[in-house]
């Protein structure tokens, strides 16, 4: 049996994110974002959803560019913080002991111990509701050559451990189950 309940954000998991934006250091600030993700392919296009009450707001907005530094089980306890502590208050990189890196296009730090540190371009702002969407084209990618396969070049960010947020809790992302197509892959003959 299925119980009906109010409208709301079930769309679970998603990842739990480090947002790094700001043009100069003293300007630098992190949040946490679990509303985000992928909206195209070519050109590369991704979200992020913000409150225009949160800190870092008009730092987008005037700016127009940020860092979406994807995190990892070990990164937890700071993406919790710098969720619930504003940037106002607090120099996040420094409580928490992160480093804020050099992008390649953007101005905005990267955060140097995320294995994934996707730079974006902001192309249209869309007043939701609660949130604000930040539209953004992705112009660069940096990532960290830990998780590079040696023998295939292939990147294995699922050995980074990354960290997912579900309905107000996080965790790891667990065990492979399987790849894309593996349900429809033909099987070899013996």
């Amino acid at each position: 049996m299925k119980h009906n309940w109010k409208p709301g954000t079930m769309i679970y998991p998603l990842p739990a994110v480090l947002v790094s934006c700001g043009n100069a250091p003293e300007e630098y600030n992190i949040f946490t974002v679990a509303w985000t993700g992928t909206l195209c392919t070519n050109p590369p296009m991704c979200y992020i959803s913000v409150r225009p009450e949160r800190h870092s707001y008009p730092i987008l907005k005037k700016n127009r560019e940020f860092v979406i530094n994807l995190t990892t089980a070990n990164m937890a306890y700071a993406t919790d913080w710098c969720g619930v502590r504003s940037g106002k208050d607090y120099n996040k990189f420094e409580e928490m002991k992160l480093t804020p890196g050099q992008a390649t296009i953007v101005q905005a730090p990267t955060v140097e111990e995320s294995p994934v540190c996707i730079e974006c371009r902001v192309k249209e702002i869309i007043p939701l509701g609660s949130h604000d969407m930040f539209i953004a084209e992705v112009v660069n990618v940096l990532a960290d050559d830990n998780y590079l396969d040696k023998e295939t070049g292939k990147f294995e960010l699922s050995d980074s451990n990354p960290l997912v947020y579900v309905h107000g809790e996080y965790f790891g992302i667990g065990e492979k189950i399987g790849h894309f197509g593996w349900s429809v892959r033909k099987k070899k003959k013996k």
